[in-house]
Protein backbone atom coordinates (compact mmCIF):
# COMPACT_ATOMS: atom_id res chain seq x y z
CA UNK A 1 0.00 0.00 0.00
CA UNK A 2 1.30 3.42 -0.86
CA UNK A 3 0.18 6.96 1.01
CA UNK A 4 -0.47 9.84 -1.21
CA UNK A 5 -0.40 13.38 -0.08
CA UNK A 6 -2.18 16.08 -1.69
CA UNK A 7 -1.43 19.50 -0.59
CA UNK A 8 -1.79 22.88 -2.27
CA UNK A 9 0.51 24.03 -4.92
CA UNK A 10 2.08 23.60 -8.74
CA UNK A 11 2.22 19.53 -8.82
CA UNK A 12 2.91 18.87 -5.35
CA UNK A 13 1.01 16.02 -5.27
CA UNK A 14 3.64 13.03 -4.97
CA UNK A 15 2.51 9.33 -4.39
CA UNK A 16 4.97 7.55 -2.12
CA UNK A 17 7.23 4.61 -3.75
CA UNK A 18 5.76 1.43 -3.85
CA UNK A 19 9.22 -0.29 -4.12
CA UNK A 20 12.42 0.71 -5.63
CA UNK A 21 12.66 4.35 -7.09
CA UNK A 22 9.56 4.70 -9.20
CA UNK A 23 6.51 5.91 -7.61
CA UNK A 24 3.06 4.63 -7.75
CA UNK A 25 0.90 5.13 -10.59
CA UNK A 26 -2.57 4.49 -9.81
CA UNK A 27 -5.29 4.66 -12.58
CA UNK A 28 -8.91 5.93 -11.92
CA UNK A 29 -12.21 6.02 -14.76
CA UNK A 30 -14.34 8.69 -15.88
CA UNK A 31 -16.54 8.32 -13.06
CA UNK A 32 -14.46 8.41 -10.33
CA UNK A 33 -12.25 11.67 -12.02
CA UNK A 34 -15.92 12.99 -12.00
CA UNK A 35 -16.51 12.28 -8.33
CA UNK A 36 -13.10 13.97 -7.63
CA UNK A 37 -13.37 17.05 -9.22
CA UNK A 38 -17.23 17.82 -9.67
CA UNK A 39 -17.24 18.59 -12.88
CA UNK A 40 -19.51 16.71 -15.55
CA UNK A 41 -18.50 13.81 -18.69
CA UNK A 42 -19.18 16.34 -20.94
CA UNK A 43 -17.74 19.35 -19.12
CA UNK A 44 -13.74 16.96 -18.41
CA UNK A 45 -14.04 16.33 -22.41
CA UNK A 46 -14.75 19.80 -23.40
CA UNK A 47 -11.89 20.77 -21.57
CA UNK A 48 -9.36 18.26 -22.45
CA UNK A 49 -10.80 19.43 -26.11
CA UNK A 50 -9.37 22.99 -24.67
CA UNK A 51 -6.18 21.89 -23.36
CA UNK A 52 -7.29 22.68 -19.68
CA UNK A 53 -7.68 19.60 -18.37
CA UNK A 54 -5.19 15.92 -18.00
CA UNK A 55 -5.51 13.87 -20.94
CA UNK A 56 -6.99 10.37 -20.43
CA UNK A 57 -5.21 6.97 -21.32
CA UNK A 58 -6.11 4.72 -23.84
CA UNK A 59 -6.03 1.31 -22.10
CA UNK A 60 -7.55 -0.61 -25.07
CA UNK A 61 -10.31 0.20 -27.76
CA UNK A 62 -13.39 0.76 -24.90
CA UNK A 63 -10.88 1.45 -21.88
CA UNK A 64 -9.95 4.92 -21.01
CA UNK A 65 -8.18 5.76 -17.79
CA UNK A 66 -6.94 9.26 -16.22
CA UNK A 67 -3.86 8.93 -14.30
CA UNK A 68 -4.88 10.28 -10.54
CA UNK A 69 -1.62 12.44 -9.93
CA UNK A 70 -2.63 13.98 -12.85
CA UNK A 71 -6.07 15.00 -11.26
CA UNK A 72 -4.78 16.38 -8.10
CA UNK A 73 -2.18 17.99 -9.98
CA UNK A 74 -4.60 20.00 -11.95
CA UNK A 75 -6.98 20.91 -8.88
CA UNK A 76 -4.02 21.81 -6.88
CA UNK A 77 -3.24 24.38 -9.72
CA UNK A 78 -6.69 25.72 -9.57
CA UNK A 79 -6.75 25.94 -6.13
CA UNK A 80 -3.59 27.82 -6.48
CA UNK A 81 -4.68 30.04 -9.31
CA UNK A 82 -8.07 31.10 -7.20
CA UNK A 83 -5.94 32.03 -3.79
CA UNK A 84 -3.46 34.05 -6.10
CA UNK A 85 -6.42 36.36 -7.79
CA UNK A 86 -8.27 36.75 -4.42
Amino acid sequence: MTATTHSIGKHSHQAAPASGDKPAIRFIKRQTVEGITGLSCTEIYRRIGADNFPKQVMLGPKCVVWVESEIYGWMNDRIAESRAVA
